[in-house]
């Protein structure tokens, strides 16, 4: 099965909670339009080699920003942002 990155991308949405999940994980302070402007420029900048399903959720790994990105297949919900190392891709 192929991950649509153009469907991803415009369905993607949020719930209250994860904007706050967020901004702990990543330890920063962004309001809901800045959060939401930066998973969408990190997904459109991701190579589709990089989105990876696993179950009911898709993983998206940006290297260059060192975040695994969570998002739930069914829904388009992202679910959370998580730091990674450099080496850690799935």
């Amino acid at each position: 099965m192929t991950i649509n990155k153009r469907e991803i991308l415009n369905n993607i949405c949020y719930t209250e909670l994860v904007y706050e999940r967020i901004n702990k994980k990543l330890n920063i302070e962004f309001s809901k339009k800045q959060i939401e402007e930066y998973i969408l420029k990190v997904v459109k900048e991701t190579e589709e080699k990089f989105f990876k399903e696993v179950g009911k959720n898709f993983y998206i790994i940006n290297i260059e920003n060192n975040i695994k990105i969570t998002i739930n297949s069914n829904t388009f919900r992202v679910i959370t942002v998580d730091r990674i190392e450099r080496k850690t891709y799935f």
